[in-house]
């Protein structure tokens, strides 16, 4: 098991994070910059990543409580009423007065690839303030998950306050950073975009992933994940010196939206549920539901239910 692991008997993952509504269209192609085009389907879903990461990992099986903002709006409600819906503890999730729920607008081509601008709304206004009135619930738990759609400050105390195993998506990409989102979590978790964003360095395939995550390991890391989207994942750890690569079984993708998430929320899974595996059999695992994901449209709509976990079992780590 990774450094950070402790034995509690509280909610077994926290995610401080942000809610945002979906709204998706669908399109042949995604359009080039001053272009219009016709789309196909229009929905409207829950998204955010703090959330999305958080359905994720409840809809395997595990014990979760979000800490976020919503606006004071029937958008907020309609969130509120969608995470308990998913089994998610609601107690920290706030409604905020003047501000709207956070919207994300998503382009989604046939290819699956997409292309998403958030507004922050209510996010932003998640503060410290919030982290630590519920600081009791991050102590007690085993395991923590932030992101960057929420200011870096309150994944920095959150992170301050984890007892347990913390995983920090480093996404979006910031260029305002403190060096201890490195150094705090357990695993830093971002894609190769991102991955390219904070070590300068370009991430277009599995070497150069494998080269960025030593970049982040020279930077204060002490466990990086980067995943590749269909490529897989490349894994280093700091403690151990262990690097390695996983790739991401073929599948045919609809809607790329949310796979990360899908991914993280299957990794917190697997590191309380089954942290006997070994990382790498964790990792190959997280890909497959990440990979599942993309088989269906929506984000948490389209995230793996517990049907899922015979199916991971399948996978040994020889």
């Amino acid at each position: 098991m990774m450094e950070g692991d402790n034995d509690f008997n509280s909610n077994e993952v926290v995610v401080v994070g942000s809610c945002m509504i979906d709204f998706v269209g669908y399109a042949p192609r995604l359009p080039d910059p001053g272009e219009t085009i016709h789309g196909t389907e229009f929905v409207t879903n829950f998204g955010g990543k703090g959330a999305n990461q958080c359905v994720a990992a409840a809809k395997l099986g595990v014990s979760t409580t979000l800490i976020a903002r919503v606006g004071n709006d029937s958008w907020g409600d309609k969130y509120i009423s969608n995470l308990m819906k998913n089994e998610v503890d609601t107690s920290y999730v706030f409604k905020t007065e003047g501000e709207s729920t956070g919207i994300a607008q998503i382009c989604v081509a046939e290819s699956g690839e997409n292309q998403i601008v958030i507004i922050a709304g209510a996010n932003k206004r998640l503060s410290v303030e919030d982290v630590e009135e519920a600081s009791e619930t991050i102590k007690s738990s085993k395991l923590l998950i932030l992101q960057l759609e929420t200011s870096v400050d309150v994944a920095v105390k959150a992170m301050r306050l984890c007892k347990g195993v913390s995983i920090l998506n480093g996404a979006p990409y910031t260029a305002n950073y403190d060096p201890s989102l490195f150094e705090l979590p357990t695993i830093f978790c971002v894609n190769e975009h991102e991955a390219s964003q904070f070590t300068k360095l370009p991430v277009t395939n599995k070497m150069e992933a494998e080269i960025a995550a030593s970049r982040l390991i020279s930077l204060g890391c002490k466990g990086v994940l980067i995943t590749l989207g269909a490529e897989g994942a490349v894994f280093a750890e700091k403690q151990t010196g262990n690097v390695f690569y996983v790739e991401s079984p073929a599948v045919e993708c609809v809607d790329s939206t949310g796979a990360g998430d899908a991914f993280i929320g299957a990794l917190a899974y697997l590191l309380v549920r089954r942290n006997e595996l070994p990382m790498e059999e964790m990792v190959e695992k997280a890909c497959m539901v990440a990979a599942d994901s993309v088989t269906r449209k929506g984000t948490q709509p389209s995230f793996p239910d517990e049907q899922i976990l015979e199916k991971l079992d399948t996978i040994k780590h020889s």
